[in-house]
């Protein structure tokens, strides 16, 4: 029953967020804020099926042993790719809220980020393990943890300041993918059934991707709206 749900799941994210991503890209070209949303969308799909397609075909057949490599990879590039998904998501502030300077912010983000991925490619991960090291999984994740810290004050206080209705969830979103996903990175080797909450972690980063999609509608029809009225 796990196995149906969790792979019809994966599938149904995937094709989602993708889709919208590819949506946005063609729809919102013109803007430069939607269109990171959507190149954003496409790297936070494109990453995870690196390896939700393994896992969904390990869950489909049963034999987890064979798509282990391919579920190990798939994770380091996920690593790598979630790490590009939070410096697109900076780049969609600074562009919205026209933020100039804040050097040290700037500086911060980019050599967390390195910081981070530098960590991922290390061999210590052993990524193609069935029992990769605990130690090196916390460590990897501590760049990581403080890259969302800074994108959910950013958003939060930005918000706020600007009354900005649309994008006021926006902090949010992040601070729960971070809720799900670090109980899982700390137990989910001594408690399986926590990677359950893999579930809604990715559900935050599709309201993520679903905040700037019905901005870019709104505003697509706000201006429409306003053609139609000056025509």
């Amino acid at each position: 029953m796990r196995a149906i749900f969790e792979s019809t799941f994966d599938i149904i994210y995937l094709i989602s967020v993708i889709t919208i991503g590819i949506f946005m890209i063609i729809k919102g070209r013109k803007n430069k804020q939607y269109l990171l949303f959507g190149i954003m969308a496409v790297v936070l799909g494109g990453g995870d099926s690196f390896h939700l397609i393994p896992r969904v075909m390990s869950l489909i057949s049963g034999d987890e042993a064979k798509y282990l490599v391919a579920m190990g990879i798939g994770k380091a590039i996920t690593s790598v790719t979630m790490t590009g998904f939070y410096l697109l998501l900076y780049y969609v502030y600074r562009i919205r809220y026209n933020v100039k300077g804040e050097k040290t912010i700037h500086i911060s983000l980019y050599v967390l980020s390195l910081i981070r991925i530098i960590l991922c490619l290390l061999p210590q991960n052993e990524w193609t393990s069935a029992n990769p090291p605990l130690w090196i999984g916390i460590v990897r994740n501590i760049p990581f943890l403080f890259i969302g810290i800074i994108i959910i004050v950013l958003f939060f206080l930005k918000a706020r300041q600007n009354n900005d209705k649309n994008f006021k969830f926006m902090y949010l979103t992040i601070v729960l993918s971070f809720a799900f996903y670090i109980p899982v990175v700390c137990a989910a080797h001594l408690h399986p059934m926590v990677g359950l909450l893999m579930i809604p972690k990715t559900m935050a980063y599709v309201w993520t991707v679903v905040i700037g999609l019905v901005d870019m509608l709104k505003t697509m029809k706000q201006n429409k709206q306003l053609t139609e009225t000056n025509n």
